[in-house]
């Protein structure tokens, strides 16, 4: 890359534009100010001189009036001596110097004698440079001038003090600037390049990758830890999709391989005439009861994509979860009692949850139905289950328990994967599915599927924050 590149993509970014307009509009407000400052101080200075030489004019007057043309000239000779910037001259009617301490001046000056303020340049006594100075002249009776006036090299001075002070900060302004140039090409732009490449090694695929985060908490910090979690949602949703297709290609083949043979083999019968209606009915009637089983399984995933995207369609409200429990057992207690078994309840009153409650009443099923279907060795034996509606800290938790064998502690977070089935329960009907659906509705919600062991027997728990607005365990999800 080039120094003319490199250079254009400076002057392409946002923070140099910004840079740039800052810096020129703190040129022109500070030229301004500059500029208000040296006319302000120009007018006073200006008046500051007016009045002084008035003053003077006044005493001066005075002086003569009292004392006549020697007075004058005694009292302009003692004021000429004093150091300072004050001038003063007196001349005869042949414009010939009486007194004062200027050596050389226009004579058209002299010759007016108005007392107007005027601008003049003269050369103080001793010689040297030129000098300007404002100075009122006045004529007095007997053809004499009075000459008094201020010399303007402090009031020059000043402004060459703002002059200077004005170029420095010019200069102050031109440094500001180029150390914002480095800023940004060295180190805003280095971290904008590494996040570009970062972010084309993700677009090539490889979702592992991050964007760098130095720790300074600045905004490319915050903006790469919002990027971050993006993308370890979207790796853990590809994951999910990944496994899913996976599991898919793996557990379904068998069921529709089953049914292939089945209707072959009825078309090998029917075609070798060994076969009658009654064998086709049968064989129908087992591929039907595959596609069933087969679109349980979809809308049982179509369903756990739908509340993992936080996209189910069904509204949050807030209800009575201890009334919800007792609701599910009076609902499931027939079921398990004909099951040989026995469903038990208990809730806490007053558990405020606000939640999805056609979720929460399809976890709580899902997790009633694993119970009764796991938690039985053989037909004889009698199950009993329990559900229980509890306050812990600032969760609700609504737990099933049973008596059954439990579950490994190894195998209690693989379960609540797609598809995962024990191996002493693939012999029971199912498609590994319903702890992966309460586990989805616990995310959306801010919670989580806890397994326990129950000594004996197993323990679910669906926690749930309590009282959770809609809006924020959604956002959750």
């Amino acid at each position: 890359m080039t120094a003319l590149t490199t250079t254009a993509r400076v002057f392409r970014t946002t923070a140099i534009k910004l840079a740039l307009i800052y810096l020129a509009a703190l040129t022109l407000a500070s030229g301004a100010v500059l500029v208000y400052l040296s006319q302000s101080t120009a007018t006073v200075l200006r008046d500051q001189i007016v009045e002084t030489v008035d003053a003077e004019i006044s005493g001066l007057a005075d002086r003569y009036q009292v004392a006549g043309i020697r007075g004058l000239v005694a009292t302009v000779d003692a004021r000429s001596r004093r150091p300072g910037a004050s001038l003063y001259l007196v001349t005869d009617f042949a414009a010939n110097q009486l007194v004062g301490n200027i050596e050389e001046l226009d004579d058209r000056v002299l010759a007016g004698g108005s007392g107007e303020l005027q601008r003049v340049v003269y050369t103080p006594i001793g010689g040297g440079v030129q000098r300007e100075a404002l100075v009122r002249v006045f004529q007095l009776t007997g053809g004499f001038r009075l000459l008094v006036g201020r010399d303007l090299q402090e009031q020059q001075y000043f402004r060459s003090l703002l002059a200077e002070a004005m170029r420095f900060w010019l200069f102050v302004l031109a440094a500001l600037g180029l150390i914002t140039w480095v800023f940004v090409s060295r180190r805003v732009l280095k971290r904008i390049d590494a996040m570009t490449a970062t972010s084309r090694r993700i677009m090539s695929g490889d979702l592992a990758e991050r964007l760098p985060v130095e720790g300074s908490g600045d905004e490319f910090d915050r903006l790469a830890i919002g990027l971050n979690t993006m993308l370890t949602r979207i790796e853990s949703l590809m994951q999910g999709l990944k496994e899913v297709s996976d599991n898919i290609a793996h557990d379904l083949k068998t069921p529709l391989t089953r049914m292939r043979n089945r209707l072959e083999e009825a078309l090998r019968q029917d075609a070798a005439g060994s076969g009658g209606k009654g064998d086709a009915r049968v064989v129908l009637e087992q591929a039907i009861e595959d596609c069933d089983g087969l679109i349980r399984t979809f809308d049982a995933l179509l369903r756990i994509a739908r509340v993992e995207a936080g996209s189910s369609g069904a509204s949050f409200a807030e209800f009575d979860a201890g009334a919800l429990v007792q609701e599910v057992a009076e609902l499931y207690a027939p079921v398990v009692e004909d099951a040989g078994g026995v469903l038990e309840s208990v809730a806490e009153e007053a558990l405020v949850l606000s939640a999805n409650r056609e979720l929460i009443v399809q976890a709580l099923i899902n997790l009633v139905e694993n119970a009764l279907k796991y938690a039985r060795q053989d037909e004889a034996d009698a199950v009993r289950v329990e559900l229980r509606a509890l306050r812990e800290g600032h969760d609700i938790v609504l737990a099933v328990s049973d008596d059954g064998p439990g579950i490994a502690d190894a195998d209690k977070e693989r379960v609540q994967q797609r598809f995962v089935r024990l191996e002493e329960s693939r012999s029971a009907p199912g498609s590994g599915l319903g702890l992966s659906l309460v586990a989805a509705v616990a995310r959306l919600h801010g919670g989580r599927l806890e397994l326990a062991d129950g000594s004996p027997g197993l323990v679910a728990r669906l926690r749930l924050p309590a009282n959770r607005g809609a809006g924020e365990v959604a956002g959750r999800a």
